[in-house]
């Protein structure tokens, strides 16, 4: 690993001398507001007389000076209407018309939220370069704040589809869960486990960059997340080469707020509700080449819960027999805080220098009593006090190089470091019967500290060989550092001190360290079709250690070559593009799945990890259409996703009746799926969208020991999501009475079929939520009313468990009504300035825990 880490640093300081290669002319920045429906389509046009002219531009908003990504461009004769050529803005604002005959010409330019703007242009033997068109953006201004076009509430890109959860005004007071819950194609249980497309394999990202938050479990951390700093939430399903190796389903993209813009602003907000309060608060300063961004947030939540458990298993004869019975019921209360600085500094226009960090802490404790009704063994509850902590934080630093007059061409260094510290405690009580006091006859403890350490560096490098060929290639080092240090103590008569167990007791310590190359480019076969060939090569090395106990010490080493490759093809008809993309991918699990401690809380249903697990490999492919006619936007995908050695959840009961829930890599996994998105707007004030998923999944195990059978479950799921917001006046329209000002009213609802497991399946469930928010204080200051599924107080979480061992019904009574009032205050006024673009870790190699804080 020594002379991987020599050659990683080679490459770094290889990468500035690459850089003095000649580029492309210049194109634009990316802009940080208005993004596109679709991705650089052509249009499909008369013949047009063929010679050397070419005219160029960049198409920049008036205000902003950012470029207007994916403006649509027609090529007009000199009098009429019907295009001649046309084409699309790249993701800088740049177009090119070329292969044009001398004459006279207009060149028409157009996007949603902005004015048309027409050049009269002629052409002769030569290069026409039209500078920078600015389009006028066509919203109002509004007291100190300058809104620039609005975006749709889902908004579709040739590669991600971007859920923008700030234009969601049912977010408001909520958190990260409840925003995930209405993103397309994603899926989130009562219990908060995010599943995409079907699959609960997805790797989060926060700002582009991993995170300390998020690496335990995606469930808890999604808590913590408060849904007003959240501005977009991507969704990408078939990522490319420079992408860590992606979750099997995809990556999720979490972008938080932060505000580029010249002077001081911020913002503060308080909701308060049933379920859970909050109260955040921001603080943006820039200084001409000094940046400055800040966020805190505080929360608070209670949560009742209650449940139930049947088990039969089966006798020599194959007959089910009963074997347990159990009932609970508690209550957890928590709470924590979240915030984040950056500061950013740019010396020049060329470089740009950015540091940041990000932390949170997070509580939970609650009271629960189970009582028992084993089979073989005498009626019993216990009472149980759960406590649970954590800690992260996320310390980041880059530094970025452009190239002036050369926009494609860049060079990057990054580094982060991230850590995440848990504690799990425990301490319950055994009485006979259904009794809850009184004379003991067993006691408990377990203390369990976990550690995950990260620490990355990174370089990345783009070079533009012309106007439709870029390569871009980049080098990464990540060093992970995982213990789980657990300690266990009983007293097996009630009455006696506690004394340590050994045998459940131990310590744990994982490292792994990851070397990984990339490179990608991209070109054009014709003028409609264009191509991107990607390879990742990366080294794994991995030990683990235990400090007491046979094969205390065991290693893992292996290579992997991770192709992938994605055509992208404009028909003809303005707005459309096809997409064909494959890839494939490795994932390693983390210290969720990898956490040997044994949490016996319940002790006739433990649960532990499994340090021993390999990594599985996911082999991706998708056909993806996207059209955009008259402000309607259609995206349609198949899709499928075949995994090896996948790492599947394992249940079986052993010879003391006691069900243990642990990880193996056993399943072969297939998923055969379709999806459907749509927006449009039925009327000038109503925005309308919905998403519709469905597919088919195979999942099949080989027999887990001599004694078992193997497993093979199939079905079809689907979900089903809608979104629909109604505006009762324009904005800036005084005509309209006082009421209807700023008033606006939002729907959310979604439907999810029964989850198919490889032991059996998980209930259907269906949430909604109504949002109703006015706007107050010369629209600086905004109330807001929502009210999360108020027509039942509880949703049944049923999962049911088939294997040939045994079978079992469990019903999971979550507590999901909710009703919150949201205030929340802008202050600052505000001049534009254009930011710099800015590189981001991405850190997705590694399989997440799906929720529950439970290993």
């Amino acid at each position: 690993m020594k002379h991987a880490l020599a050659l990683l640093l080679s490459t770094l300081l290889a990468a500035p001398a690459l850089a003095q290669t000649p580029a492309a002319p210049p194109t634009g920045n990316r802009p940080a507001g208005a993004t596109p429906p679709v991705a650089a389509p052509r249009l499909a046009l008369p013949e047009t007389p063929k010679g050397a002219g070419r005219i160029t531009g960049t198409v920049l908003d008036a205000a902003t000076k950012k470029p207007v990504e994916f403006a649509t461009v027609a090529l007009l004769p000199a009098t009429g209407e019907r295009p001649l050529d046309g084409t699309a803005a790249d993701e800088r604002g740049r177009f090119v018309l070329k292969g044009l005959a001398a004459g006279a010409y207009r060149v028409q330019v157009s996007f949603l939220g902005y004015g048309v703007r027409v050049e009269n242009v002629t052409v002769a033997d030569g290069p026409v370069d039209l500078g920078s068109l600015l389009l006028t953006s066509t919203a109002q201004k509004l007291g100190e704040v300058t809104v620039t076009g609005e975006r749709d509430v889902v908004e579709t890109k040739p590669d991600r589809l971007v859920y923008n959860a700030d234009r969601d005004l049912t977010n408001t007071g909520g958190t990260a869960a409840d925003v995930l819950r209405k993103v397309p194609l994603i899926s989130v249980d009562p219990d908060g486990n995010v599943e995409l497309r079907g699959t609960s394999n997805v790797r989060v990202l926060i700002n582009n960059k991993p995170s300390g938050i998020v690496a335990g479990s995606v469930a808890d951390a999604m808590k913590q997340i408060p849904a007003d700093q959240i501005k977009t939430v991507e969704v990408i399903t078939t990522p490319g080469a420079k992408y860590d190796a992606e979750g099997t389903g995809g990556i999720i993209n979490i972008t938080l707020k932060k505000n580029n813009l010249e002077g001081t602003n911020g913002s503060v907000g308080v909701a308060a509700g049933t379920r859970s309060s909050n109260a955040n608060a921001s603080l943006n300063v820039r200084r001409g080449k000094i940046g400055l961004n800040s966020s805190a947030s505080g929360f608070a939540f209670y949560s009742p819960n209650r449940n139930d458990l049947t088990r039969s298993v089966r006798d020599a004869q194959g007959t089910l027999v009963p074997s347990l019975r159990q009932e609970g019921d508690g209550f957890t209360i928590g709470g924590g805080g979240f915030g984040r600085l950056g500061f950013d500094y740019d010396p020049s226009k060329e470089h740009n220098f950015n540091l940041s960090v990000q932390g949170n802490l997070f509580r939970n404790q609650g009271d629960y009593d189970q009582f028992n009704q084993p089979a073989a063994l005498p009626d019993f509850t216990r009472a149980t006090d759960r406590a649970f902590r954590t800690q992260s934080y996320d310390a980041s630093g880059s530094y970025t190089r452009t190239f002036e007059g050369q926009p494609k061409r860049e060079w990057s260094v990054l580094g982060q470091h991230t850590r995440n510290r848990n504690t799990q405690r425990y301490d319950l009580d055994q009485f006979p019967g259904r009794a809850t006091e009184g004379e003991r006859t067993y006691r408990e403890g377990s203390d369990n500290l976990s550690r995950n350490l990260e620490t990355t560096l990174q370089t990345d490098y783009t070079h533009p060989f012309s106007e439709t060929a870029t390569l871009e290639a980049g080098a990464k080092g990540i060093l992970r550092r995982v213990s789980s240090q657990y300690d266990v103590q009983i007293d097996p008569t009630g009455n006696s001190p506690l004394v340590r167990s050994a045998a459940r007791s131990n310590t744990f310590d994982y490292d792994q360290d990851v070397l990984a190359a990339y490179a990608t480019y991209g070109f054009s076969l014709s003028k409609k079709l264009t191509s991107r060939l990607g390879a990742r090569l990366e080294r794994t090395d991995i030990t683990g250690r235990f400090t007491q106990g046979e094969a205390s010490r065991f290693t893992q080493n292996y290579t992997n070559l991770l192709p992938n490759v994605s055509l992208s093809y404009q028909p003809g008809k303005p707005g459309q593009t096809v997409r064909l993309a494959y890839s494939r991918r490795i994932q390693r699990p983390q210290i969720f799945y990898l956490n040997p401690f044994i949490n016996a809380s319940d002790s006739l249903n433990i649960s532990y990890g499994n340090p021993r697990l390999n990594p599985e490999f996911t082999d991706s492919y998708e056909l993806n259409y996207t059209t955009f006619v008259k402000g309607v936007v259609l995206n349609g995908s198949v899709y499928t996703r075949r995994t090896g050695n996948a790492i599947e959840t394992v249940r079986f009961v052993d010879e003391q009746g006691v069900q243990n829930q642990t990880f193996r890599n056993i399943g072969r996994n297939a998923t055969y799926g379709a999806s459907l998105f749509g927006s449009f707007k039925p009327v000038p004030l109503w925005d309308l969208s919905g998403n519709l998923n469905f597919y088919y999944v195979s999942l099949n195990s080989p027999a887990l020991d001599v004694t078992s059978t193997a497993f093979r479950n199939s079905g079809l799921m689907y979900s089903i999501n809608i979104n629909s917001s109604y505006k009762f006046a324009k904005t800036g329209d005084d005509t309209a009475t006082p009421w209807r000002r700023g008033l606006s009213i939002q729907l959310n609802a979604g439907l999810n079929s029964p989850r198919i497991q490889l032991q059996g399946q998980q209930r259907a469930w269906a949430f909604y939520s109504m949002g109703l928010r006015k706007s107050l204080l010369q629209d600086k200051a905004d109330l807001t009313l929502n009210a999360d599924n108020f027509l039942q107080a509880t949703r049944n979480l049923n999962t049911i468990l088939e294997t040939p061992q045994f079978t079992q019904e469990s019903n999971n009574y979550i507590y999901l009504r909710g009703v919150r009032l949201a205030f929340n205050y802008r202050f600052g006024k505000v001049s534009t300035q254009a930011p710099k673009r800015r590189k981001g870790i991405q850190n997705d190699d590694a399989k997440q825990g799906e929720g529950g804080g439970q290993q």
